[in-house]
């Protein structure tokens, strides 16, 4: 698979997941981006291009903002937005208070 068929397919995965999230046909996104259902259907598939406004309006259709990064930053944007391990907590997370004897009440 070459870059665009894949870069095309995870922005339509991304769409489908945010309008499955959110309840919404595909009829329904369409008419909040203002374009046809099957051109709807066609971005969500990743099976055609569209052009960058139609991105924007389907984005925001689905109460997504559509960015642009740098693409050195893209690990460290994924590393935050998914977590594989215990071990990527943040570094001052609250501890859980105990409730052994060794700590005086008051």
């Amino acid at each position: 698979m070459n870059m665009e068929a894949e870069a095309l397919g995870a922005i339509g995965d991304h769409f489908r997941r945010a309008r499955l999230a959110a309840r919404l046909t595909q009829e329904q996104v369409a008419d909040l981006a203002g374009i046809s259902r099957p051109r709807y259907r066609d971005v969500e598939t990743g099976a055609a291009a569209a052009r960058t406004t139609t991105l924007i309006n389907i984005a925001r259709a689905l109460g997504l903002e559509m960015m642009l990064v740098p693409q050195t930053m893209v690990p460290a944007i994924e590393a935050l937005l998914h977590p594989e391990t215990e071990d990527d907590r943040p570094a001052f997370s609250p501890q859980p208070e105990s409730d052994d004897d060794s700590h005086p009440h008051r």
